[in-house]
């Protein structure tokens, strides 16, 4: 699989140079969790002697920080690596790098089939991240690690993982103090903000315990680790003193925070905790599970201060009998009514979602069961995957599978029912008054609501007189909406909403 995807045009590579290496292109491919790993490479880099720059072509390393969740993903992380390798060809930079899950779950196979690739490094690499892209600047070869379960490397129970998670390598877990300076609030994070707009994802836990047949994920992030609250906070005071005004809560699987720390409702203590961070405007949860969704926590995000009404719904189906090979559990009826539950406490919620069509053994009828799900549910945002494939898993060896064009058919008619139902619930929003969070203060004034995820549930495009900048928070009207994304003006008397606290319509 890996072979074909890295079948592209080969050229022999130039020789090393002995010139000192310092600067780095740093890349970011995936989900927001790579971010912050790629952020905690950036310091780890800078600390040894490294400079980022913005542009590949100026730099004597390029580091790709690759996805491998599915098949689209590894498509794209290779042919970053190649456009990296073409730049390489006429002389800068010298080196390209691949981290990442990609690199993590592949190792050594990735490896060889892409020479392109002057390393392919995997998470036992990070703490030396310097001297292997030294090392690949001057041509010599690191062996590409031979990939493991990385479940296998924690203990089985989760309360025994806490003292020896120490000896596992987790990225986005490092914390130590720079220069022995922190702030008042703790040690500072070993983090180099890449990105300077207002918000920033904050890692919460890393790995999971849960069994999907579908997913390769915990085999090559490991069992599920959270970090302690305590850490949690001090980076979060870390961002907010460097002008981040929403965190971005981010794990594999936010609902379980906590479990191997004995609390199983911790999550909700910490939201409690970092709404009382000054300079603070907003808190966002990601990747809940819909089984593990107690009504404490619905409770807790929907009814705390500064927590957005924001809850990302990994329902995947809804079709009993797809939902169980999936090795999922629920049903239209107990979806609706969490989303039910969640209205219920906070009308103007955000919801999202993902669904996966065309897994092995899907019907007709459990086709028609999801659709009638999604037009029920009135969504905010939605995901639409067709199912592909991925080595490792157990629904890889499941009966049932649907060929190559059946399933990208259900895909396109699923996705034509989300887009058609996200365009309806967008609508349905105007007259609404929201807070927006500007992310772009130029000619267009650009931002999100609080029911709008970064990059992925729309924007918010403003009209108003008024001076605005990046990070403000304001009241707006939303007037109309295209598609997904919404319209608003200022309201009457417009103002900077206070930081302190998310203001419910």
């Amino acid at each position: 699989m890996l072979e074909s995807a890295a079948s592209a045009v080969r050229a022999d590579s130039h020789g090393p140079t002995s010139s000192e290496p310092t600067a780095v292109h740093l890349v970011t491919l995936g989900c927001a969790r790579n971010e912050v790993d790629s952020e905690e490479l950036a310091a780890q880099l800078d600390s040894g002697g490294f400079r980022l720059v913005a542009d590949p072509a100026d730099a004597d390393a390029v580091i790709v920080n690759t996805c491998g969740f599915i098949e689209a993903a590894k498509k794209d992380s290779i042919d970053t690596l190649l456009a990296a390798s073409d730049l390489k060809k006429a002389g800068r930079p010298r080196a390209v790098v691949a981290v990442g899950c990609l690199a993590e779950r592949y190792g050594h196979e990735l490896a060889e089939s892409l020479p392109e690739a002057d390393a392919v490094l995997g998470f036992d690499d990070y703490a030396d991240i310097g001297d292997r892209v030294r090392t690949a600047l001057v041509g010599e070869p690191h062996p590409a690690h031979m990939p493991r379960d990385r479940r296998s490397l924690l203990p089985l129970a989760p309360a025994a993982r806490a003292s020896a998670a120490n000896t596992v390598a987790i990225p986005g877990h490092q914390m130590t103090r720079v220069g022995g300076v922190g702030p008042a609030s703790g040690p500072r994070i070993v983090r180099q903000r890449l990105d300077g707009g207002p918000y920033a994802p904050l890692k919460i836990a890393s790995g999971c315990d849960r069994r999907c047949t579908f997913c390769a994920i915990p085999s090559f992030r490991g069992a599920y680790v959270s970090r302690p609250p305590a850490e949690i906070i001090a980076e979060a005071a870390w961002l907010v003193e460097r002008g981040v005004r929403e965190l971005f809560l981010v794990s594999e699987n936010s609902s379980s925070y906590g479990k191997d720390l004995g609390d199983i409702r911790l999550l909700e203590r910490l939201l409690a905790e970092l709404s009382e961070l000054d300079g603070l405007s907003w808190i966002r949860v990601s990747y809940l599970q819909p089984a593990e969704m107690r009504p404490s926590l619905v409770e807790v995000i929907a009814g705390t201060p500064k927590v957005v009404p924001y809850f990302d719904l990994s329902f995947q189906h809804a079709a009993p009998g797809v939902l169980r090979r999936m090795r999922r559990f629920g049903d239209i009826e107990s979806f609706l009514a969490l989303i039910d539950s969640i209205r219920g406490l906070a009308p103007h919620a955000g919801i999202r979602s993902n669904v996966i069509c065309g897994f092995p053994g899907e019907s007709e009828a459990e086709l028609d069961v999801l659709c009638e799900f999604l037009t029920a549910a009135e969504l905010d945002a939605i995901g639409v995957f067709g199912y592909s494939v991925e080595e490792g898993t157990e629904a890889a060896q499941l009966d049932g599978q649907l060929s190559a064009e059946e399933i990208e058919g259900r895909r396109a008619h699923v996705t034509d029912i989300a887009d058609e139902m996200v365009s309806q619930r967008a609508a349905s929003r105007i007259g609404e008054q929201v807070q927006v969070l500007v992310e772009e203060a130029g000619e267009e004034i650009v931002g999100r609501a609080a029911h709008q995820g970064p990059e992925v549930d729309g924007s918010v495009y403003l009209t108003t007189t008024d001076r605005l900048e990046r990070g403000d928070l304001v009241e707006a009207v939303v007037y109309d909406s295209d598609g997904i994304d919404l319209l608003a003006t200022m309201t009457a008397d417009p103002h900077v909403a206070k930081p302190q606290e998310f203001q419910s319509p």
